[in-house]
């Protein structure tokens, strides 16, 4: 299993940000099937501020050119994306429409 780290930005606007709690606590099914369906095996997001980190262990059926095609062609992971996007600020270091960023492990106990 393989496990990878991403960061991203909400933005800094305390509403907003419960708005986007409140949808992940009752994220739609059908986000909740992509998600599986691509080899994620589990998914976990932390926030400090508006500064978020997410986990993401997945599976040997997993790549990212598949999970990307697989979102592509599915409107609701579309229209998720987009909503997300209201509450979502990419990183200073980000390139145009790059959400999620993926970070560099730099140590492991």
């Amino acid at each position: 299993m393989k496990r990878y780290a991403f960061a991203l930005d909400l933005k800094d606007d305390p509403r907003l940000i419960t708005e986007y709690e409140n949808y992940h606590k009752k994220i739609w099914p059908e986000i909740t099937d992509s998600i599986k369906n691509s080899g994620i095996e589990n998914l976990e997001i932390y926030r400090v501020g508006n500064r978020m980190f997410m986990i993401m262990e997945v599976n040997d059926s997993f790549s990212f050119e598949r999970k990307s095609k697989m979102d592509s062609i599915n409107p609701k992971v579309e229209e998720w994306e987009k909503l997300m996007w209201k509450y979502q600020k990419a990183l200073p270091i980000a390139e145009p429409g790059e959400k999620w960023m993926l970070m560099e492990k730099i140590y492991q106990l």
